[in-house]
């Protein structure tokens, strides 16, 4: 009875995410959500058309709304709200593009860094001048449910210099770059929690339908908390599925090294999963989505599992529509073998905006997709190998002094490869070694930390591979 008493005099209220300087995506039906009192009326009027939307609460209080909004600007606007016998005004909202970023540490790492994880440069950007309408984050805590939440702590945050430090540092670079070139307001929700597994984002439901983990609460408890499953799905991300956006940046992986065999399968159903959240069917939602950092990860035998995994990445991004990666292993030092938070965020931003900017923005004069080797061939009458490249019709970047390229003949025994020569008319990486008078396998920034230099000219790293002859 108390509970139905306290139901029925509830009061007015917002999600966190529907709040002062929220921005919404342009050109949309934008969701605004709330609670009131059951089967109260609720009136939403946004100033930009001054248009009255109304709507009614369930029986669970619950109510929300669509807006249809117009063309993104840095024109400030407000959103009124009225229920039964409140109203709650909606300051500062502005119009332009928002984001998801999700994912781990690499994606939740703030400006300010970890400890003994630097961001390369940060003090730079966090004394940049104020870009409070520019770019704004709301940042979702790390939290774990066993059931589904509805709301969420946090707040819309402007970048100056007293709110950059705490921004996810990837995201902020991301943001950064697609305002400059679309000149819009960016939003971004940042949703990540640090060590998470591909698992910790998927419903409990489908990962107990598609896996056979033991997910009893008893066995979970047990598990290292990070590398929980469906816990952060339910307190963070079911709280802010729905707001409307453009698309999906993702920076994960590093916690399921050593599960490629069903990395494919649990990740394409995690941006299936999420899709149907947002309502798109289509995949018109992009998810783009970072490879994992070279780090020595120290598995057992000579088998990489860290390489492995970087290819079943590259499967994903290839075989799930509207999906992409940005390749980082020409983003760390030899010193940061053993740091699992590389200090060079900004090109790893860089690299997902150019991806969003190309792909998603129809900005094709931007290159965004890393040489990929797709075929081996034994050059006739010679000890030299031949790799096809993509997108790298304009040639690499250098043919002598390259780190990461490796040979091997059928002994098995691998070789650096110093000098390599790019014909124009095959598009062709021409390999050698002294060594190998026989080259039976070539492989390029594969390993657990093998870090490479070789580029296309517009500077995009050629994409981690192991290939052998036809």
């Amino acid at each position: 009875m108390l509970s139905m008493c306290l139901a029925a005099q509830a009061k007015l209220a917002l999600s966190n995410l529907c709040s002062d300087g929220m921005v919404l995506q342009q050109n949309t039906g934008a969701k605004i959500w709330g609670e009131a009192t059951p089967g109260s009326q609720i009136t939403v009027t946004p100033s930009w058309n001054g248009s009255a939307h109304k709507c009614k609460t369930g029986s669970d209080g619950r109510w929300s709304i669509r807006l249809q909004t117009p063309k993104g600007s840095y024109r400030p606007y407000s959103i009124t709200i009225k229920g039964d016998s409140e109203t709650i005004k909606i300051e500062n909202v502005l119009i332009g593009e928002v984001w998801l970023a999700s994912g781990q540490s690499n994606m939740e790492m703030p400006m300010r860094g970890f400890f003994n994880c630097p961001v390369e440069n940060a003090a730079g950007y966090i004394c940049s001048a104020p870009a409070k309408d520019r770019l704004r984050m709301f940042t979702v805590p790390k939290a774990q449910s066993y059931e589904p939440l509805n709301g969420t702590e946090g707040k819309w945050e402007g970048a100056e210099p007293s709110t950059i430090p705490n921004m996810s540092a990837t995201a902020y670079f991301f943001a950064r770059s697609i305002n400059e070139v679309t000149d819009m307001p960016v939003g971004i929700i940042s949703c990540a929690y640090g060590g998470a597994r591909v698992e910790s984002w998927i419903p409990e439901n489908m990962l107990r339908e598609h896996t056979d983990e033991n997910l009893d609460h008893k066995a979970i408890e047990a598990m290292t908390d990070y590398r929980r499953p469906f816990l952060m799905y339910n307190a963070m991300l079911c709280p802010v599925k729905g707001y409307s956006i453009k698309g999906f940046i993702w920076y994960q992986g590093c916690s399921n090294v050593g599960s490629h065999d069903n990395f494919v399968q649990r990740m394409t159903m995690l941006i299936d999963h999420w899709r149907s959240c947002w309502d798109d069917s289509g995949a018109q939602l992009p998810f783009y989505m970072v490879e994992i950092a070279p780090y020595r990860y120290k598995p057992a035998g000579e088998t990489s599992y860290a390489a492995l995994l970087r290819k079943a990445q590259h499967d994903v991004a290839s075989s799930v529509p509207n999906c992409g990666i940005a390749v980082t292993n020409d983003l760390v030092e030899s010193y940061e073998m053993d740091n699992i938070h590389p200090a060079k965020k900004k090109p790893v931003g860089d690299r997902l905006a150019y991806l969003a900017l190309n792909r998603t923005y129809g900005f094709r004069s931007i290159a965004c997709d890393s040489p990929e080797a797709i075929k081996c061939i034994r050059i006739k009458d010679s000890n030299e190998l031949g790799i096809v490249l993509t997108n790298c019709d304009n040639g690499l970047s250098r043919w002598m002094e390259i780190e990461g390229l490796e040979v091997a003949g059928s002994e098995g025994i691998f070789y650096p490869v110093r000098y390599a020569y790019f014909e124009w008319d095959s598009k062709m990486l021409r390999i050698r070694s002294e060594f190998v008078p026989d080259p039976c396998r070539v492989r390029y920034g594969w390993g657990d930390f093998r870090p490479g230099n070789l580029k296309n000219v517009e500077g995009l790293p050629v994409s981690p591979f192991d290939i052998r002859p036809e």
